[in-house]
């Protein structure tokens, strides 16, 4: 079993990348510092966005492999486990990197809201590829927050650094959102398994051993993550992705309820539903009517 690499600091990182510690709490890391190394499996309890210059197929983020590729921006966050696979060949990291503590944007506007970046939730074929546009303002940013880093600590330090972290983090949101749309061919062929996923989910046997597909299942089936996957499905319909597993189980659920030898209640068993009540509650906030009104109406 490979050694892991803990980085429960910053000053961790800051160690491991041959650098100085200014802050104890943020650095900017600079990877052509760094000594030559072989891969690792690294362990990070602080946040780290890397930019780094390195060939597709060197990080590796639990079974899967990113979309890493020169120009291009991966969030990890506490508790996530990257490993770079190549454990004999010493390679020199190139690139730049911005890590976080946790600890620094406590009582902060960005303490609150860091959650709903969902991009650090991302996986295996979902990192931000830039343009060379982006990737300037990126290394602009991680150059306007490295400055005051180098500056003597004072009452202002927290708040001027946690702001230049989230207008960091709310240009990737919308390079991300370019990204979805430029990968619009990629992303509809996503959808189109997406709808082929459960429609043959509910011809099958596995709402009665499964139950009601959730959007992590279908995420992992389609070797996404839930948070691309809920990502990508919103920015796609308009709607979540579980939405639109709901609307799917009504719009089967219209055609079931039609067979008169089935009860609404073996209609909700062959959906999933462990619960008939559950079905004919969601039937009703989606139609307006039950099962048994909807049948005996139609």
């Amino acid at each position: 079993m490979s050694k892991v690499v803990n980085f429960e600091t910053v000053d961790d990182y800051n160690a491991f990348n041959n650098h100085e510690t200014l802050h104890p709490l943020v650095s900017v890391i600079d990877f052509s510092k760094a000594h030559q190394r072989t891969g690792s499996k690294m362990n990070f309890n602080v946040y780290c966005i890397f930019l780094k210059d390195v060939k597709c197929g060197d990080l590796k983020y639990g079974k899967n492999y990113y979309d890493y590729q020169e120009g291009t921006l991966v969030f990890i966050s506490p508790g996530q486990i990257v490993d770079v696979e190549n454990k004999t060949d010493l390679y020199q990291p190139m690139g730049h990197a911005l890590v976080f503590h946790p600890d620094l944007i406590k009582g902060t506007v960005l303490a609150k809201t860091i959650s709903e970046y969902s991009f650090f939730g991302y996986q295996t074929n979902e990192a931000l590829h830039l343009s060379g546009k982006e990737e300037q303002l990126v290394l602009e940013t991680f150059s306007k927050i490295g400055n005051e880093i180098s500056q003597a600590v004072d009452k202002h330090s927290k708040k001027l650094i946690a702001s230049n972290i989230e207008l960091f983090l709310n240009y990737c949101e919308r390079f991300y959102d370019r990204q979805f749309i430029t990968r619009e061919n990629e992303n509809k062929g996503i959808l189109e398994k997406f709808e082929h996923l459960l429609n043959t989910y509910f011809i099958s046997e596995k709402p009665y051993s499964v139950g009601l597909p959730s959007v992590s299942y279908c995420a992992d089936e389609l070797h996404l993550s839930p948070n691309y996957f809920g990502d990508l499905i919103k920015k796609e319909t308009g709607k979540t992705a579980q939405e639109y597993i709901q609307n799917k189980i009504i719009d089967v659920a219209k055609e079931k309820v039609f067979n008169m030898d089935r009860s609404i209640a073996q209609v909700a068993y062959e959906l999933g539903f462990k619960y008939p009540q559950h079905f004919i509650r969601l039937f009703k906030q989606r139609t307006g009517v039950t099962p048994k009104e909807f049948r005996d109406l139609n």
